[in-house]
């Protein structure tokens, strides 16, 4: 079970209440100022200007930090953020309503007392409202995670606060099970600070690295951890060592991307589906479906789903054997689905669950090699490819990086794709990149 719950609905809970409070507070400032004015403050004219304003002020809120973290977490960063929005948009309507020449339908009065008024009942909402985001996400916000390891004792206000000894955290890059351990006991941290000796401080910091969150380790060696920043809390220096690759706005837009196109992708395959289940059956009587343990976001494990393409009795579990070509262990129907890449489209409920992305780095097997090496011996680098979901499809495989890795060379190509598609996400990139998967579904590497 994880140490402390989720704030991410509470905090979306709160951006919500904070939009709705801007639009009525808009709408009621502009009412008042009519009937202040002697005017109808329920007519069409009166509530045509908001009607104007809103839009525009809450596009220029989401990108401006009117509705970010730090909007939530400091009552004089929300409000100037927030009034600033307002001011952008008065400007922009006034813009727009000049040179259309349509200022005289609303009266200049009332746009400009509706303003002022705004104004003043938004600083007041915010400043009120941070009561609401204190009962319903607590003073800091975010999640905050210390984990004792053996380093120089830290304290931090409203963190919870671990001993490594104590939950049995061993941060060895040799043990995919360790790993998991750590990935259970960080579940819904925003931030988490590792107090460790020197010598543990580098698996940390690529343990960190993978984990989706803000890390930090306390030690002062910049240069060896390749540290991207540095600050100092509760007396102590601290080295930020990872930062979670996707803010809000992004992962919002990419998980809605993965529902809509996988969502799409079950109804119109369906038939598909059940045609390919009832060959699978047919030809030996074995279960449609091939469960196995993959490493996934955070480096925590999950079930992945594919259609079975080899024989019951001897498909690999652990993933150290990869299929060749010739591969006895194939079935016939085993080597059609393969080699049009059908036997992975069973990871759409993968997408649809929430373990996996349609973009993303490939998930692999705890047993997986590369040569005679196992993924994680050849590179420490590897956890650092969990920091995003696993896709069904990534940069890697549209340029040609798949099938079995015979080599070493053949990870190091894939890991330096992976790593530049988690430095470089963008919803276009997501979109470009399912569509260059749809010419490489067959290849000479399915097998």
């Amino acid at each position: 079970m994880p140490l402390m719950p989720s704030l991410q609905q509470r905090r979306l809970q709160c951006h919500m209440v904070y939009m709705l409070t801007d639009a009525a507070l808009l709408f009621a400032s502009f009412m008042l100022s009519a009937m202040l004015l002697g005017l109808d403050g329920f007519s069409t004219q009166t509530l045509l200007v908001p009607q104007i304003i809103l839009p525009v002020y809450l596009t220029i809120g989401l990108y401006n930090g009117a509705y970010s973290l730090n909007a939530l977490s400091s009552r004089t960063f929300s409000v100037s953020r927030s009034l600033g929005a307002l001011v952008m948009a008065a400007v922009v309507v006034t813009f727009i309503t000049f040179y259309t020449r349509s200022a005289e339908t609303y009266s200049r009065s009332v746009f400009t007392l509706g303003v002022g008024a705004s104004a003043v009942l938004m600083a007041v909402g915010r400043v009120a409202l941070r009561q609401f985001v204190r009962w319903r996400c607590g003073v800091a916000v975010i999640n905050q995670l210390v984990i004792d390891d053996g380093g120089p004792s830290i304290s931090l206000p409203g963190a919870f606060h671990v001993s490594a000894q104590s939950f049995a955290l061993v941060p060895t890059l040799s043990d995919p099970n360790a790993l998991d351990r750590i990935g259970m006991v960080m579940r819904n941290a925003d931030r988490v600070v590792v107090s460790s000796t020197p010598e543990r401080c580098a698996n940390w910091s690529i343990i960190l690295k993978g984990a989706n969150v803000d890390g930090e380790v306390v030690d002062d060696n910049v240069y060896r951890l390749s540290a991207q920043g540095a600050r100092l809390d509760g007396g102590r220096g601290l080295l930020q060592v990872s930062v979670g690759p996707m803010g809000l706005r992004d992962r919002l837009q990419k998980r809605a991307l993965d529902l809509f196109v996988a969502g799409s992708a079950c109804l119109a395959l369906l038939p598909l589906f059940i045609l390919v289940a009832l060959a699978i059956k047919l030809e030996d009587g074995g279960p449609v479906f091939f469960v196995q343990r993959r490493v996934g976001r955070a480096n925590r494990f999950f079930p992945i789903f594919k259609f079975r393409s080899m024989t019951v009795n001897k498909i690999g579990r652990d993933g150290s054997q990869s299929a060749s070509k010739d591969d006895k262990r194939i079935t016939r129907i085993g080597k059609i689905i393969r080699s049009t890449s059908i036997d992975e489209l069973p990871q759409l409920l993968n997408v649809l669950r929430g373990d996996m992305s349609l973009v993303g780095p490939r998930p692999h097997a705890t047993g997986s090699l590369a040569g005679d090496k196992l993924f994680w011996e050849v590179d420490p680098r590897y956890w650092e490819r969990h920091a995003l979901k696993p896709g069904l499809t990534g940069l890697a495989q549209i340029r040609g990086y798949r099938g079995a890795t015979d080599r070493e060379e053949d990870l190091s190509l894939r890991l330096t794709a992976d790593l530049e598609y988690l430095r470089g996400w963008s919803l276009w990139r997501d979109l470009w990149i399912i569509v260059a998967t749809f010419k490489v579904l067959v290849h000479d590497k399915a097998f």
